[in-house]
């Protein structure tokens, strides 16, 4: 039979948050049952609820950010037990036939994959987030997390974490450059800027921010990187000009991809992983003349995110957070807009067990 469970939900893009009783369905042989304990908030949370990535099918529950505890597993289950520590990311199903699929690549099948929220499942339902008490989730879609990972400062990881170490692997962060170490440049300080120095400092790179302003210069060292610089500057672009040999761009605003592309060295790429709400301008010189890449990355397969959270592991890597409870969700949403959570907020789930539900769905 199903399991209800309570649920920080919305109802439309201007509705509060509130607390409502959901099902989650019950459990397939090859499903794992787990109760969660940690949600971090994702900007794309935000931008789905209101309706700004187009239209959703509300009630919705958000949430792709998901650690806690196995409670239970399938009849066919045989790599997870009760009690693992485990998350669950922005993906909870894919067909696991087609070529992609086959190469670990789930994030890009062919016959389109699942998310973990605001997404047709296979059995016709919506599926609805981790901002819950428990989430039902096929086997092949739960990840391990470290016993040197908290749960609260893992969580960001199984979006933000993969978002930025993905493209960061693909393009060879930490490879040497004629015996040096390569020149990565952070765009943005934020959720996901903040992964990304630290990830690519510990794969080995010389790590640059860049930003509208110095302000939070120290922490971008305290981080990892060795300075920060400030975009705004008046001989900026023509200073740097053909000094980095990667770009991570995780700014979700318009900006001058032309002006950006010409701070790389030939043959230099710039990976982009923030998704602004409007088309950008791009002349192919700016690709051209060098040799330059411009590239788009999407979270990573269930392999190499485990390959994320290990490494982060081993290298004492965590999301710097702030946790929250439910109260505070609907003002944290406004101010992770305002960009002023340094650098992720996550909801304490034991705060959403403790609330009255107002309805049930």
């Amino acid at each position: 039979m199903a399991i209800t469970v309570k649920a920080l939900q919305k109802t439309g893009p201007a509705e509060p948050f509130r607390v409502a009783e959901i099902e989650r369905r019950d459990p397939r042989p090859d499903d794992v049952v787990i109760d969660i304990r940690a949600a971090g908030i994702c900007h794309s949370d935000i931008h789905t609820v209101r309706n700004e990535w187009g239209e959703v099918d509300f009630p919705l529950v958000v949430g792709h950010e998901i650690a806690g505890v196995v409670s239970a597993v399938g009849a066919d289950v045989t790599d997870w037990k009760v009690g693992d520590r485990v998350g669950v990311g922005c993906l909870v199903d894919s067909c696991g036939e087609c070529v992609e699929c086959l190469a670990d690549q789930e994030q890009n099948c062919l016959r389109g994959n699942v998310g973990t929220y605001n997404s047709t499942d296979v059995d016709g339902t919506i599926t609805q987030g981790g901002y819950a008490e428990k989430v039902v989730v096929n086997e092949r879609f739960v990840l391990r997390i470290p016993d040197g990972l908290d749960f609260d400062v893992a969580a960001p990881l199984l979006c933000a974490g993969i978002t930025t170490y993905a493209p960061l692997n693909r393009w060879g962060a930490g490879e040497k450059k004629a015996g040096a170490p390569k020149k990565v440049a952070v765009l943005g300080l934020g959720g996901l800027g903040h992964m990304g120095v630290q990830i690519a400092a510990a794969m080995g790179a010389e790590v640059t921010v860049l930003s509208r302003s110095r302000k939070k210069e120290q922490l971008a060292i305290d981080l990892g990187a060795q300075r920060m610089l400030a975009t705004t500057d008046e001989d900026f672009f023509s200073e740097h000009r053909g000094e980095f040999d990667l770009i991570l761009n995780t700014i979700s605003a318009d900006i001058p991809v032309d002006r950006y592309l010409r701070l790389l060295a030939p043959r230099g790429v710039m990976a982009v992983v923030g998704l602004p709400p409007t088309k950008q301008e791009l002349s192919f010189g700016s690709l051209i003349g060098g040799g330059k890449v411009l590239a788009g990355s999407n979270i990573g397969g269930i392999a190499e995110t485990q390959e994320m959270l290990d490494f982060c592991a081993e290298h004492g890597i965590a999301a710097q957070i702030k946790t929250i409870d439910i109260a505070e969700a609907d003002s944290t949403y406004d101010r992770v807009v305002a960009g002023e959570v340094y650098f992720r907020a996550v909801i304490d789930i034991a705060s959403l067990s403790a609330a009255e539900a107002v309805s049930s769905n």
